[in-house]
């Protein structure tokens, strides 16, 4: 028997059992990381060095590659090292700060993903009323706001959490560290000291979403009233990167965290998790930058200038 005061480090899973297949999947997710970081890299200095981008479409879609970067920069350099080295161990601090840092980046692509869709609500379905609505103040604040309750959500969880006396072992069934796992090694019932958070989390996630179906019944509503075809593509063209985004979001971490106890198994378990914690992050570029011909237009011309320059 232990308590959380005598833990320094946790154990994390291994994502192999062999060596040959460690370094695999290390290179694996080099690549992967790589490819988020360059294309959220490009996104983030062609928003902010673009003029003609300095819109709040593309001033929310910059805050969005932003907790890109900081979802894949939170599990993947820890899951590299450990298979490069063959090493499992996480420390106490290094643990807490895992688990804030997911949920924190989480929570903020949620809130950023849902003013996004009122982004597109506003621009169809209120388009006199957009500099108003969406002045640069107002962007502002929402932005802060979404940053702001993200924090307070993942600092409430993070807290609750690390102050329950764990009582099973430091050995947690996923390659980095996440509440579940955690709550597994806590004593008999003191895992309900998590409900609070659980609650204000459930609260606000189902408020996002009730808010964004409203917004896309809305949009499709009106976009069906558009006389001209040609209207209504251009319409739903503006809407469709986001609603690819949002529908990969969702649907991985629903699915990893709504999934019947039966389907559950480590192995499964393990692959569910790299699916949410690297493929968002690597295709949103993808997405956004394949749909919106400005962006990709300014991508193109950071790139080619960057060349020029070399």
């Amino acid at each position: 028997m232990s308590n959380s005061s005598s833990i320094s480090q946790f154990l994390l899973l291994a994502l192999a059992d062999t060596r040959q297949l460690q370094l695999l999947l290390f290179c694996l997710l080099l690549g992967i990381s790589l490819a988020a970081l360059l294309g959220n890299g490009l996104i983030i200095s062609a928003v902010a060095c673009g003029q003609h981008l300095h819109t709040p479409m593309f001033f929310f879609l910059l805050n969005l590659a932003l907790t890109d970067l900081g979802s894949i920069c939170t599990t993947v350099p820890k899951a590299m090292h450990n298979s490069l080295w063959d090493t499992s161990n996480i420390s106490y601090t290094g643990c807490a700060a895992q688990v804030f840092l997911i949920i924190f980046f989480m929570g903020a692509e949620y809130c950023l993903l849902t003013i996004m869709c009122y982004d597109r609500f506003v621009s169809i379905c209120k388009p006199l009323h957009y500099g108003i609505l969406l002045g640069s103040r107002a962007c502002a604040h929402m932005a802060a706001a979404a940053w702001a309750s993200a924090f307070l959500n993942a600092l409430m969880h993070t807290a609750n959490t690390f102050s329950l006396p764990l009582c099973h072992g430091n050995v947690l069934g996923q390659f980095f560290c996440e509440i579940p796992q955690i709550l597994k090694l806590s004593c008999s019932k003191s895992y309900l000291r998590e409900l609070g958070p659980i609650v204000f989390s459930i609260c606000l996630a189902f408020g996002c979403f009730v808010f964004i179906v409203f917004s896309y019944v809305q949009i499709f509503r009106v976009v069906l009233r558009i006389p001209s075809e040609q209207g209504r593509h251009k319409a739903f063209s503006t809407c469709l990167p986001h609603l690819a985004v949002l529908s990969l979001f969702l649907s991985t971490v629903m699915f990893v965290y709504l999934k019947p106890p039966s389907m559950s198994s480590p192995s499964l378990d393990l692959a569910l998790s790299l699916l949410y914690s690297l493929v968002p992050p690597a295709l949103n570029p993808l997405i956004y930058s394949l749909r919106n011909q400005e962006l990709k237009a300014a991508v193109w011309k950071l790139m080619t200038g960057c060349f020029q320059e070399h």
